[in-house]
């Protein structure tokens, strides 16, 4: 049997979203409120490592500028940290 995918950046933020709004609302009983703040954290944090690759794919784009422009798939669980003669990319600055 086959792992299902993981959902697209895109569809993440449509159901981090409907989480938000229900949360929103305040009239969820506290373990479906419970239930549903897990789950926006956990999307959130999916979230965070799909933009953190892209992130890295990007800057392994620019770093291929001087000798042509060189791409290769990606595998979403992992970065360009992870590859032989990568650069690591540098951390985001606290906000």
């Amino acid at each position: 049997m086959t792992e299902p995918a993981e959902p697209a950046f895109e569809a993440i933020l449509a159901r981090l979203s409907e989480v938000v709004g229900e949360l929103e609302r305040g009239d969820l009983p506290l373990e479906r409120s419970l239930a549903l703040f897990e789950e926006g954290v956990r999307l959130a944090r999916l979230g965070g490592t799909r933009l953190d690759d892209a992130e890295a794919r990007v800057e392994e784009l620019l770093a291929a500028g001087e000798g042509g422009v060189r791409t290769r798939p990606i595998d979403p669980r992992t970065t360009t940290a992870d590859a032989p003669n990568a650069s690591r990319p540098q951390q985001r600055e606290p906000r």
